[in-house]
């Protein structure tokens, strides 16, 4: 059993966000932590070291310390590795992430776990802040950096666990999604659609985990969900706990009512409360009502709720304004889902009403790289008053009868009016927006990747483009 680890834990993967906070946390109950991953930089590797953990860079069957008494197997994992090898042909004991957090940080207190396919990284850092600005100092894993916690993951002694909650599976040796290790006491599900290609085959699939989801939360706890979203609706039907549906329609036991949008942010009321919070986007006024009502479900008050929002300095990545260079704004955001594109590209009119939306999108996941989501893709890019979509480099691993069509993208796109550029590299993309900016045009980066640093070869080509001109 996890629970019964002696003293010696060696993490496969250690400089992952969850990996390497919860590395750090079981350092700091007294366990000697080792790790190995294939890619060691800061600010993970600095962080890591800072602490005492000794990290090796690359994997080898000698890293796995004959000491350990347990090998943590991070999700990225899989068979072939020689250091998975080498734990397997010892017979050593080895667990998942997820596994680890259940037994060392989770049972026996109030987990609240965030899931849904879009919005999971902004309502679990609404969620964490609001308990932290009220004095609570709760436990957080988040999938993102919120500014405010300057952290995505952190271990305390508080009663109150705030766990983003992913559908993808848990390991290669677990395939279930890992929202289903977290012990949920609230369990908060935004939205379902179909995603994550790779391991699942259909949206019925993805129900059925979430359906799971739900028949784990206890009976003095609380599901919420999206009672505008039909799917979330579908799979709470029959739920064992109480359900409560939060959204915009007059059917939802807390109702989302006049909502206000002003470039600096929005207003709500919910619940006979009205909240002010410093984010563009009907998807956010989501988010911040789902983060409200468990944080009221958890004890805080209004005025609690209202002071965090009033707080709340976003997160790293989510609609981030990365650098302005001659009235030209470059913005940063998670976005790669097709609904997460077309919201995205809504709250920046919505922020920008008078600019130019030009939006770069790398088809980068699992998903968005197969013509699952074609026509999806191309109505949601079209939104925007350009689309600029970056050419898939590896299709090695999607049969090609599955993959994208991009040509047919781009066509569908520029059929609507919508302008449509296919990059066939990072830099001819660089070159084609420096090249053809005016100021006051708003660039949205939309991307689960780095992108080749392509935020910053922007800002630079654009610098130089404003230079060249004077």
């Amino acid at each position: 059993m996890v629970s019964n680890l002696k003293e010696h834990i060696h993490f496969l993967g250690i400089c992952g966000t969850a990996m390497g906070a919860l590395a750090s946390a079981m350092k700091r109950k007294g366990f000697t932590v080792t790790g190995s991953d294939a890619k060691v930089y800061p600010p993970m590797s600095t962080f890591l070291e800072g602490e005492g953990i000794k990290l090796t860079e690359g994997y080898a069957a000698e890293n796995v310390p004959a000491a350990a008494d347990v090998a943590v197997i991070g999700n990225a994992m899989s068979r072939g590795n020689v250091e998975v090898e080498e734990v397997l042909n010892q017979k050593r004991l080895y667990v998942s992430l997820p596994e680890l957090m259940k037994e060392h940080f989770l049972r026996g207190k109030r987990n609240f776990v965030v899931a849904g396919t879009h919005g999971k990284t902004t309502t679990t850092s609404l969620l964490a802040w609001l308990f932290e600005s009220a004095g609570r100092e709760p436990s957080y894993m988040i999938g993102g950096i919120p500014r405010n916690l300057g952290r995505g993951g952190h271990f305390t002694d508080s009663e109150f666990t705030v766990i983003e909650g992913d559908e993808y599976d848990t390991a290669f040796f677990d395939k279930r999604s890992k929202f289903l290790h977290y012990l949920p006491e609230v369990a908060v599900i935004n939205n379902i659609e179909f995603d994550h290609a790779d391991i699942y085959d259909s949206l019925d699939e993805i129900k059925l985990t979430f359906r799971r989801l739900l028949l784990i939360v206890p009976q003095n706890g609380l599901a919420l969900v999206n009672g505008d979203d039909l799917n979330c609706c579908e799979v709470a039907e029959g739920a064992p706990g109480t359900v409560k549906k939060v959204g915009l329609t007059e059917g939802c036991d807390l109702q989302i009512t006049d909502i206000a949008y002003e470039p600096s942010g929005s207003a709500f009321t919910l619940d006979g409360e009205r909240y002010v919070l410093p984010m563009i986007g009907e998807f956010n006024v989501r988010n911040a009502a789902m983060a409200a009502t468990a944080a009221r479900f958890g004890g805080l008050s209004p005025d609690e709720i209202r002071a965090g929002f009033a707080a709340w300095q976003g997160i790293a990545r989510r609609q981030e304004l990365r650098g302005e260079v001659d009235g030209i704004k470059v913005i940063d955001d998670f976005a790669h889902h097709p609904t997460a594109l077309a919201l995205a590209i809504e709250a920046l009119r919505q922020q920008y009403p008078e600019s130019r939306i030009r939006a770069i999108f790398e088809p980068r996941s699992n998903t968005t790289r197969r013509n699952i989501f074609q026509a999806e893709l191309a109505k949601a890019l079209a939104t925007a008053d350009e689309a600029i979509v970056a050419r898939i480099e590896d299709t090695s691993k999607v049969p090609e009868e599955e993959q994208l069509d991009e040509a047919r993208l781009m066509a569908d796109i520029a059929s609507g009016g919508t302008s449509a550029f296919l990059g066939e590299t990072v830099q001819s993309i660089v070159d084609h927006v420096a090249d053809t900016a005016e100021s006051g045009d708003v660039i949205a980066v939309l991307t689960n990747g780095g992108f080749e640093n392509i935020h910053t070869r922007l800002l630079e080509a654009l610098e130089l483009a404003r230079t060249s001109r004077a």
